[in-house]
This record gives C-alpha cells, structure tokens and sequence, in this order.
C-alpha cells in the first residue's frame, strides 16, 4: 500500500550555519537579503579591506618577542609602498637593496630562518604572529636546532623567505604570512615551509599550512603541524610535493 502523503514527514531541515562560517542560508525579504544579512556583508567586507590596508604594528610585535633568545631584524621588499606592494606581487617576492646589505652581514648556517611577513593581512599577524613563532621556537629548540634572528619583513609576499633564507644560508625557511582576507576571516595567517630555499624556488617546493587564527586552526596545533613538517624535511632533505612521496 502506498504510504499516505497526509501522514509523511519531511526530515528535519540542516541548520548549515553551525557547521560553517560561509554565507550559507541567509534567508531572503523580497527580491533581496535581510537587512541582517545585507549588514554583515557589508561590515565583513570592511574589515577585509581594513586588513589588506592596514599596517602591521611592528614594534609592538618586537615587544612582545623581546625575551625570545634570537632577537629580530627588520627588512622591507623592493615595494616601497603598500599601493605597489598591491598592484606589484613581482616586488613583494624581492628584497629591498638595503635589507639585502643588513642580510649579508649576517651570521649564516642556521637551520631555521623564520620570516614574518605582513602579506595581505595585517590583522592575521597582529592578533598570530608572536604566540605563533614563540610555539614554535619552543618546539625546535627541544629539538636542538638553530634558529636565525626573526626577520620581519614589511610588503613581503611568500617567496620573499626564498631570499631571506639564502641570505642567512638557512637549511629551512619558516615564512609566516597574512592570508588574503575573504568575506568570512580577515585575520588567517598562513606558514610556507621550504628546504633549502634560495631565490627562484618555485611554489611545488613549499608546504603550506593556512587558516591558522582564532575560530581556524589553533596556535598549538599549527606549531605541532610546522615542526613535524621541519623535522621531515631535514630527514628526508626536501620539500614541498617531493616531500609528500618520502614521508
């Protein structure tokens, strides 16, 4: 017998907006959005700006890294601005003639560079950069490994801790960075991990771990996921895709 239409029960609707931070289920008023939805795009999409825009607070970031027992140092790319860094990506990637000088006299053969970098947002290293790097220090000083001086590195892109690395002749790069904000998180750091980089590495030699910030990827667990993935890479002395096939 067919089973009465009256008495069937839909199943229960999904509330897809526990489960993601995506646009998702926004309702509808009319032809458009609820004044609510409308609202928070637009304010979402303010504070992507504001971290592309905004400057990183350098020296509070040396502040609270000033009991670290590598010490920072201070590099700019060949962008001179944030407006080139912007509409430059191929400026971001190179070193300043003046932070390439301050390199080269530099003590070299460490095994870890780590390189902060301002990217695409200025809130991701703000609020992750420094529980970040001292997480991680920790983790590789148990390890016995020599790190470099912290390089902060204003209007960097990611392949900036190629020439970073070559400069201090570091076995491996750490190069912390602002993710390019979306409509759901402005303030994602991401970390770029290469072996044995020098300038013109390409992207296939790196890893990546990204969406690290509050309500993403937790500071610990990043710290876990980027030394074990240092540790590999000196084991195995590569990186990047190669790395994936000798793990």
């Amino acid at each position: 017998m067919a089973e009465d239409s009256l008495t069937r029960r839909e199943p229960p609707a999904i509330d897809l907006r526990r489960m993601t931070e995506a646009r998702v289920q926004l309702g509808r008023f009319g032809a458009g959005l609820p004044t609510r939805a409308a609202q928070a795009f637009l304010l979402d999409h303010a504070r992507a700006r504001e971290a592309v825009w905004s400057v990183v607070d350098w020296d509070r970031l040396v502040e609270r890294l000033a009991d670290l027992p590598v010490g920072t140092v201070a590099v700019e790319s060949a962008a001179h601005d944030r407006s080139t860094f912007v509409r430059r990506p191929d400026l971001g990637r190179k070193l300043s003639d003046r932070s390439s000088h301050c390199l080269a006299g530099m003590p070299r053969g460490s095994d870890v560079a780590i390189v902060v970098g301002d990217g695409l947002s200025a809130s991701a290293i703000d609020l992750n950069a420094a529980p970040l790097i001292r997480a991680v220090i920790g983790r590789l000083q148990l390890h016995r490994l020599a790190v470099a001086p912290i390089v902060l590195a204003s209007q960097a892109r990611v392949a900036l801790g190629d020439a970073v690395g070559e400069a201090l002749g570091a076995r491996i790069s750490i190069v912390m960075i602002g993710e390019r904000p979306g409509l759901s998180a402005a303030d994602s750091l991401g970390v770029y991990i290469t072996y044995g980089p020098k300038t013109g590495t390409p992207d296939s030699r790196r890893n990546c771990i990204s969406n690290i910030r509050r309500g993403g990827l937790s500071i610990e667990a990043a710290a876990e996921s980027v030394v074990a993935l240092v540790l590999d890479m000196i084991r195995t002395e590569t990186s990047g895709v190669a790395l994936l096939t000798r793990r």
